[in-house]
């Protein structure tokens, strides 16, 4: 049986097929899974090394969906043939590329029938994104306002679809034409009376002040909410990081009690930053949604956010992106592809 891993000791992360194979004994509380589809999403080597993993292949792929053909005698949740969903641990030996992996049971939920394998694989990551920033962290409540940067991402539109699902008003910024013309299919036509999106900010081409425009549509009280897909810290900045909001921006537009979650790992503020952080008495928390699986304090709550999400995702609530499933052939590069360009990812069906 093969799997795909990561070898890390090289400069550069590279990519390799690896055969593997499984205990002829599965332990009590595991659950062995004949994988369908795999997401793949960017390995995260600092985070693997400040946790203390270290190996010289890493596995990769860890958002898995299959069937369960064996359960240990100690699992009672799952029996064979059921459909099932999933994210790998971060110190999950097996990799989510391998034809069979076995799994602790209290990893997986139940797979609704009618949700593709391959789409719940691919957005399972992100809607666990989303659900943590806006639920876990923001608090959010029907009537908030939420300002989502880059929501014509897969993140993004699983922020805005989970909002909206809520009764949250929502503001987002575009990067291109083709994301503003996308986002403005969300917006509401005439009469219609549950908007996905209140208002799409273009933040290409020199487009108007993302703060004014925030203030504009808030009434000058700004928003509840800021979830970001990046942050930029200096005036100085390539074309790229320039699509994203300055912190001084994010913090400017939050009202009185606003929360900020951000993604951006080395987030650093400045006294006045802090000191009109403090004068709005709002808050900065950091999404880190591998939490979840590295401790297992919070267990049940991890898994009732699972099944909520999967469970929306079947009746359509989220509508996530489509993407292209690539054959376990194309995998390695397919994975390389997406490690280089971080907001990419890739699913793979089996």
């Amino acid at each position: 049986m093969k799997g795909l891993y990561c070898r890390a000791g090289d400069a550069e992360p590279k990519f390799v097929i690896q055969e593997t194979n499984l205990p002829e004994v599965l332990s009590s509380n595991l659950v062995r899974v004949q994988v369908k589809a795999c997401g793949l999403s960017p390995l995260d080597l600092k985070l693997l090394a400040d946790v203390g993993i270290q190996r010289d292949l890493i596995p990769v792929g860890r958002e898995v969906a299959g069937v369960v053909q064996q359960v240990g005698n100690k699992v009672s949740f799952f029996q064979p043939e059921d459909e099932v969903v999933g994210i790998l641990p971060l110190d999950s030996p097996c990799s989510g590329l391998c034809d069979v992996i076995d799994i602790d049971e209290h990893y997986l939920v139940q797979k609704p029938e009618k949700l593709s394998s391959v789409c719940v694989a691919a957005a399972l990551r992100d809607g666990l994104c989303a659900y943590t920033a806006l639920h876990t962290h923001a608090r959010m409540a029907a009537g908030h306002t939420l300002l989502v940067t880059d929501g014509a991402s897969s993140f993004g539109l699983m922020c805005i679809q989970l909002a909206c699902y809520h009764g949250v008003k929502v503001l987002t910024t575009s990067h291109s034409p083709q994301k503003h013309t996308f986002l403005e299919q969300l917006r509401p036509s005439v009469g219609v009376q549950d908007p996905l999106v209140a208002k799409v900010i273009p933040v290409y081409d020199g487009s108007p002040d993302l703060l004014s425009v925030v203030l504009e549509e808030t009434g000058g009280l700004g928003v509840d909410i800021v979830i970001d897909s990046g942050v930029r810290l200096h005036e100085e900045a390539s074309e790229e990081a320039k699509l994203l909001p300055h912190k001084h921006d994010i913090i400017s537009v939050l009202g009185v009690g606003g929360h900020w979650v951000t993604s951006h790992k080395d987030l650093q503020l400045d006294p006045p930053d802090c000191r009109l952080l403090h004068l709005k008495s709002a808050s900065l928390t950091f999404l880190n949604p591998e939490v979840w699986t590295a401790s297992s304090s919070q267990q049940g709550r991890y898994l009732h956010i699972l099944k909520d999400i999967v469970d929306k995702m079947s009746t359509g609530v989220l509508r996530p992106q489509p993407e292209e499933a690539v054959p376990l052939y194309e995998a390695t590069v397919a994975m390389e592809t997406v490690q280089r360009h971080q907001k990419t990812k890739a699913v793979v069906q089996l």
